[in-house]
């Protein structure tokens, strides 16, 4: 039975569901190799993740968050090296984060439909969630080439709850940073943030959100709280 007037929610991948990191930064140190650069460490990689795969293909190449433009040739060059390497490497280290199965259940449990909202391209999303068996939980996986805009525009959000056929304000958020805290506001829904992910290295602390949760079992009990006259934090 569902406590709240909410009916769906709405999820991140990279740095929410999946620990992905080591596969993304070995495909973009391969890239690099093939380029005749350097490794990057792992912990500043971590930092380039969440704005889509041509942003951090652009920051692995500067080595840095707030990476120029490169050069047209290059960067097609990187991208499809990139691609490559990471359909090679995809999901093989990659690690489902604590809670995450028990969040998802108890979600259901509650009556909620599930979504995946993800700036990753389609073509990486199916098989990362098919290789960590989160695939059978989504009723809708919205990745970051099905829209014409990604996060943090709120337009994969809205097609989300077009795709579930709810209202927008029946569906609320979980993600893990800035990115996904703008993409929710913008939609006018309540957002809830892990603390674990990939927030380009700066403190979730700092987010204006609903709540921070330790894990996506808190989810549900955050929406146990919920009345349904009260349903989002001014």
């Amino acid at each position: 039975m569902n406590p709240t007037l909410y009916k769906a929610a709405l999820i991140d991948l990279d740095g929410t569901l999946v620990e992905s990191i080591p596969d993304l930064a070995m495909a973009a140190n391969a890239m690099r190799e093939e380029l005749g650069m350097d490794e990057l460490p792992l912990d500043l990689l971590s930092h380039f993740v969440g704005k889509g795969m041509d942003n951090l293909i652009k920051r692995s190449l500067a080595g840095q968050l707030d990476a120029p433009e490169p050069d047209t040739q290059l960067f097609e060059q990187a991208k499809q090296a990139f691609k490559r390497h990471y359909h090679q490497l995809n999901g093989v280290h990659s690690q489902v984060y604590p809670g995450v199965v028990a969040g998802l259940q108890r979600l259901q449990a509650m009556g909620l439909q599930l979504a995946v909202v993800t700036n990753k391209p389609h073509e990486f999303t199916l098989p990362l969630l098919e290789r960590t068996d989160l695939y059978k939980y989504f009723d809708v996986v919205v990745s970051g080439d099905t829209c014409p805009e990604k996060k943090p525009h709120p337009l994969p959000l809205f097609y989300a709850c077009q795709e579930l056929d709810i209202h927008e304000s029946e569906a609320f958020f979980i993600g893990d940073s800035l990115n996904d805290a703008q993409a929710a506001q913008a939609a006018q829904m309540p957002v809830l943030i892990l603390p674990y992910g990939y927030n380009e290295g700066r403190p979730v602390e700092d987010l204006q959100v609903n709540a921070i949760i330790d894990t996506i079992i808190e989810a549900s009990d955050w929406l146990i709280k919920q009345q349904p006259q009260d349903l989002t934090q001014d």
